[in-house]
């Protein structure tokens, strides 16, 4: 069993992890000559909109092309990169409605795929087959079988895949797994995550011809075709199987990669779900309260909270130790409490790691080493696989078990390993 650390000796090991951290990034700085330039395809403008404004930030980065279905999105986009830019540094981006346009582009370095999640899958495939690297926001796919197909592509095509979960690169959360390497709160054998919004009702949506700005055909790609209605375009899809994965896949992602990296741990044994959509009677196909818990074979487990209509006051993410816990925040602050809630250490978190995110990508490109990626695909797959077995268990039958690298063992569940697809977009590697 680990002793336990006293406080002196607990910044002096925080001091040395953050040390280490700042001189590996120096050292991968120096690494990656900023001088190569980067070519930059972004799709989808909601999320894929930040995204743009942090990679036309970074040295010698080009933003291309900008791509969204929505005509409209597509105007006030092009404006911010501008803006950002400036008309005598760079030529403005060129506005695309199709993303195939950035594919055959054999200037473009790099796809940054921020589409909804339904196209996640599909989209990094074809974009590793024409050549290029993929950043892929969260959760990296639709359903489990897109991303082992992800990971096969990115190894044929020798391509980077980064997936968005950009906590992996901050330094605070970083440090905070490291103190839990080495011990600071014994072995670690439990992890507690939470999310919690006040979200209101989306209604019952009604039949409507999609907005003239919209291609909606587009906007569906590889799912099987639904007539349109009023309220699912552009944030509700999140809500509905078809598209979207729920809270759990949207927000629930983040702290359960955490959970995951900071216990060690692959694939669960067990994953038991409860819950239901309580708050409101309306379209909405996901939980709006649910409690996922998954149990893996070391003795360890992971239970994660989301709450999508009620405000809470649990931990962002909590480990749950032989000689205490350790509690830490959105941004990587983490407190140290021993076995009777006397707090032996703490450390500010500066950042979420966005910035970092994109730099560990960009380097990776740079120096032709797809795979030293912080949250490279097969790392984001695992991590994303959490949440599609907690909403199969939802589905089905509230408890499922699962084998070899996370694989259903009930027939009927494992049914939902996959989906159906529009034919003409089925991914193929």
């Amino acid at each position: 069993m680990s002793k336990p650390l006293d406080r002196r000796e607990f910044v002096s090991k925080s001091a040395a992890a953050a040390a280490v951290g700042v001189a590996v990034g120096s050292a991968t700085a120096a690494q990656a000559s900023a001088n190569e330039k980067v070519v930059v395809g972004v799709m989808g403008l909601q999320r894929g909109r930040d995204l743009a404004v942090s990679f036309a930030r970074m040295p010698n980065v080009e933003i291309k092309y900008l791509c969204d279905v929505d005509s409209s999105r597509l105007e006030s986009g092009v404006k911010v990169i501008e803006g950002e830019k400036g008309s005598a540094r760079a030529k403005p981006p060129e506005a695309v409605t199709d993303f195939r346009r950035i594919l055959d582009d054999k200037s473009v370095d790099a796809l940054v795929c921020a589409a909804p999640n339904h196209w996640h899958g599909p989209a990094t495939i074809l974009g590793c087959q024409a050549g290029k690297h993929v950043y892929v926001e969260k959760p990296c796919c639709h359903n489990p079988a897109e991303g082992e197909m992800m990971i096969a592509a990115a190894r044929k095509h020798n391509r980077a895949v980064q997936v968005g979960t950009q906590r992996r690169s901050g330094g605070g959360f970083k440090a905070a797994i490291q103190a839990l390497r080495e011990g600071v709160i014994g072995r670690v054998y439990l992890a507690k995550a939470a999310y919690n919004n006040v979200r209101g009702s989306i209604g019952v949506g009604k039949k409507a011809s999609p907005p003239a700005s919209l291609n909606y055909d587009l906007w569906q790609g590889p799912a099987p075709r639904t007539p349109y209605k009023d309220n699912r375009v552009h944030y509700n899809w999140h809500w509905f199987w078809q598209w979207g994965n729920g809270e759990l896949g949207n927000n629930g992602v983040h702290t359960i990669d955490i959970c995951r990296w900071g216990l060690d741990v692959d694939f669960p044994v067990r994953v038991t779900s409860s819950g239901g959509r309580y708050r409101y009677e309306d379209d909405q196909q996901t939980p709006d309260a649910n409690t996922v818990c998954y149990e893996f074979a070391d003795r360890k487990q992971i239970v994660w909270q989301g709450l999508s209509c009620n405000r809470g006051s649990e931990d962002f993410v909590a480990f749950c130790g032989e000689n205490g816990s350790m509690h830490i925040d959105q941004n990587g602050g983490y407190r140290v409490l021993d076995e009777r809630l006397k707090e032996v250490g703490t450390k500010s978190g500066l950042s979420r790691g966005d910035r970092e995110h994109i730099d560990n990508f960009l380097s990776a490109i740079r120096n032709d080493q797809p795979r030293k990626l912080n949250a490279e695909i097969e790392i984001g797959h695992a991590s994303t696989l959490l949440c599609h077995l907690g909403n199969i268990a939802h589905r089905t039958t509230g408890s499922i078990q699962c084998g070899t690298k996370g694989r259903i063992l009930d027939e009927k569940a494992m049914a939902l390993w996959g989906r159906d697809y529009e034919p003409s977009w089925a991914p193929k590697v």
